[in-house]
């Protein structure tokens, strides 16, 4: 059961006025007695639990958003330009680690190469917009591996089998099925974060933040059905649901045998999820744990600890 006050709080936070709030508590289900967690599916319960507690306010949540705007900055700008981040963009609280890995990609195709570079620029601005939004209290780019992650995340979605490694700067099609494993996670974060908001002008902030993972993710989505990967795509969303808990929140770029270009829930919204099924995915695990996979030392912040979905 979660807290009935602090989610009708976060939605009154969210919407400007009575009618708009009835509106809202209706279709999310909250209008009746007993909100249990079938009412509440794709909600934010993660940040929602510890937020109520007082542990977690806008500076955490923004602070998580920068951890994985770091490490998919790092990714696009080792693939359009060979490196990443300056020292000056990865300062803060919290221990500043390395990145691991990352190269140029060869790219063939002048389309894809242009669209790798737009969205690199796009998730490097995301992160210098989120330093100086939290100013003195942004924490710094945790360790970052782009090696052996992407191995693991490969096997575990049965692309690769023992023994082998999976290279996502080694051609333009592994960089894909490696910007595919990111983007439409990017997007559920953002959306299951965004109503906790208390600042307008932070929500304001996440919405711009969400609609641009969002392009990103129809982007990268669009390229890969055109170039006939939609088993690898189908692969890859199974291995993200199989660590984020039984609910699915995950789709291939194919429903049917047709284009999915778009993942929507039966109401043709985009699904959401908290900041432990986010780490539970990056982490590679779907056990609680605070560190592994794309980060092996953790993240930065308060937010750094994964759900229990074993």
């Amino acid at each position: 059961m979660f807290d009935r006050t602090f989610l009708t709080e976060a939605i009154n936070r969210s919407t400007d006025n009575q009618l708009d709030r009835r509106r809202f508590l209706a279709a999310a289900g909250l209008t009746g007695v007993g909100v249990g967690a079938a009412a509440l599916t794709g909600s934010t319960a993660a940040f929602a639990e510890e937020a109520a507690g007082g542990a977690i306010d806008d500076a955490a949540i923004l602070n998580f958003a920068l951890n994985l705007e770091y490490l998919e900055a790092e990714f696009y700008l080792h693939a359009v330009r060979g490196f990443g981040l300056r020292p000056g963009q990865t300062s803060g609280k919290g221990d500043r680690g390395p990145v691991f890995g990352g190269r140029r990609v060869p790219f063939v195709t002048k389309s894809i190469k242009q669209y790798a570079d737009e969205i690199a620029a796009d998730e490097e601005a995301h992160v210098d917009f989120l330093r100086v939004a939290l100013d003195g209290s942004r924490v710094a780019r945790p360790t970052i591996d782009l090696v052996d992650s992407f191995t693991a995340a490969a096997m575990a979605a049965g692309l690769i089998g023992p023994g082998q490694t999976f290279d996502p700067f080694e051609s333009e099609t592994n960089f894909l099925l490696g910007a595919f494993i990111f983007e439409d996670v990017g997007v559920t974060a953002y959306k299951g974060a965004a109503p906790l908001l208390a600042s307008k002008v932070f929500l304001e902030a996440a919405a711009g933040l969400l609609a641009v993972e969002a392009y990103h993710a129809a982007n990268i989505r669009t390229v890969m059905f055109a170039n006939g990967l939609a088993a690898e795509a189908r692969a890859i969303s199974d291995a993200r649901d199989s660590l984020d808990g039984p609910e699915d929140k995950d789709q291939g770029i194919t429903r049917n045998g047709k284009a999915n270009i778009v993942p929507t829930d039966q109401f043709g919204l985009a699904f959401s999820r908290t900041a432990g099924e986010v780490l539970n995915i990056v982490y590679l695990n779907p056990a609680s744990v605070s560190s592994g996979g794309f980060f092996p030392d953790g993240v930065n912040g308060p937010i750094n600890t994964s759900d229990d979905n074993d």
